[in-house]
């Protein structure tokens, strides 16, 4: 197969997953690649995410590494096959490829967890608002690429829909709530928006208001994406430069804790909801 120039985030996913593996079965990348029947430098492709690896050789791999959780190893394989291609390629060349592999971790994470403070979760904006957000961009964007973001934008909100809709469960801070992106008319209708998303049976969304005072992370931005198993969880986090993603266990740990902590914190759905009209009525 041809090398890959530009891998996906979830291709360097899956080939330091192999590496991982192979690493903790102290084998040797020569050892392996004969296994596998590759040469050293193809196998260093694959475990950097740059060719792509069949099914049966993630099977062959798995099993020279006495690597016994069926589950794990099944949703490598799962990872390795080939796939249709998404949605999302349909803005390759024309759109940064981090919000592209935003939206592919998304469509194959069987639950989303997220965390704002200022912004609303992209899953849930309106059109109007998501463009009062992307109108306030250093440098500004030119207007093509505003609509470009914004069909992004909206087919990304496809996973909360249809008749097996993805489970997500956000947590907002009520600083979220008063932000006016757009004026008041736009900020209002954002946040029946929202009241209306939350009422979805696999959607819970969860306000933590001002009284509640100080928690971690406060003014970070976190996109958590569940994978099939916890080992293959993915977190998202939002910088000046564009989205990072982060996977090693120690960062996986860390902002669950973070999340379990903010929903702790939280009011619970119903109350939520509460406040948000509380807020809108007050614009």
């Amino acid at each position: 197969m041809a090398e890959r120039t530009s891998p996906t985030q979830r291709q360097r996913r899956l080939g330091s997953e192999i590496r991982k593996m192979r690493v903790k079965a102290g084998l040797q990348a020569e050892a392996v690649a004969r296994l596998l029947g590759l040469d050293r430098s193809r196998l260093s492709n694959v475990e950097q995410g740059q060719r792509a690896i069949s099914e049966e050789r993630v099977r062959v791999l798995a099993q020279a590494c006495h690597c016994t959780d069926d589950a794990y190893v099944a949703a490598l394989v799962a990872m390795a096959a080939p796939g249709q291609r998404g949605w999302w390629n349909r803005y390759r060349g024309t759109l940064p490829a981090g919000l592209l592999d935003i939206a592919e971790i998304e469509a194959h994470a069987p639950r989303m967890r997220t965390a704002h403070s200022v912004h609303m979760p992209g899953v849930l904006q309106t059109s109007d608002h998501a463009l009062a957000v992307f109108r306030v961009v250093v440098p500004q964007l030119p207007e093509h690429e505003v609509a470009l973001r914004l069909a992004h934008r909206m087919e990304r909100q496809q996973m909360l829909e249809g008749t097996s809709p993805q489970r997500y469960s956000g947590v907002l801070h009520e600083a979220a709530l008063r932000m006016q992106f757009g004026g008041r008319k736009v900020a209002r209708q954002q946040l029946k928006h929202l009241v209306y998303m939350s009422e979805r049976h696999n959607v819970n969304l969860r306000v933590i208001p001002f009284s509640a005072g100080a928690f971690p992370g406060s003014g970070q931005t976190v996109n958590y994406s569940e994978g099939p198993v916890p080992e293959l969880d993915t977190v998202q986090v939002d910088s000046t430069h564009g989205p990072e993603f982060l996977y090693e266990e120690t960062q996986l740990a860390k902002y669950r804790a973070h999340l379990d902590w903010m929903e702790r914190m939280a009011l619970p759905p119903a109350a939520s909801r509460d406040l948000i009209q509380t807020v809108a009525k007050e614009l």
